[in-house]
């Protein structure tokens, strides 16, 4: 049912989304989905899930090298041109332009995901991974900035050529950033 809800709101948006369309896709009943998931915003939130599982580097790596090779990691998951992740961008862009029920969800996500990465950086600060100076929450803003920044145009029509290029220079920006 996630997959069926990812590519219908990768191919048409998340507002022209609904339970029975999602059934349908899915090769299920109508209401089946929303048994499962309750309402709407439920599903949502599952597909946001669904987009942000990739690959993170060790957490035994200095938080540091954590950081840029989390960048580096979030970026090759958005070229991978996979629906979800697609559907993820495409459901921001909604949320943006302040839609009632994605706003609430992607202000929770971007708040926990800068978190994650200001607590990095404190955590570098201490193991010398990271420049003393550098701002934790400040730096998380910047780099959720980048991140998103630089996804929006990795799934434009057309793609920027040399991803591995833009992906390699983000990388070293961030590393170059955090470097003590």
């Amino acid at each position: 049912m996630i997959a069926a809800a990812t590519a219908l709101i990768a191919e048409h948006g998340s507002r022209a989304l609904t339970l029975a369309k999602v059934g349908e896709a899915a090769g299920y009943s109508r209401g089946i989905v929303s048994h499962h998931f309750g309402s709407r915003e439920n599903l949502l939130r599952a597909v946001m899930r669904d987009a942000q599982i990739f690959d993170l580097p060790d957490p035994r790596e200095s938080a540091g090298v954590w950081l840029t090779q989390t960048v580096r990691a979030y970026l090759k998951n958005v070229s991978s041109q996979r629906p979800a992740v697609r559907a993820f961008l495409q459901m921001w862009g909604e949320a943006i332009a302040t839609d009632p029920i994605l706003m609430p969800l992607y202000a929770e996500q971007d708040a926990g995901f800068r978190r994650l990465l200001a607590d990095k950086v404190r955590e570098g600060i201490r193991d010398g991974s990271v420049r003393a100076d550098a701002d934790p929450e400040a730096m998380a803003v910047s780099l959720l900035g980048l991140l998103r920044g630089i996804a929006l145009q990795l799934i434009s029509t057309p793609p920027p050529a040399r991803v591995k290029a833009i992906i390699d220079e983000a990388e070293r920006a961030t590393r170059h950033a955090l470097r003590p």
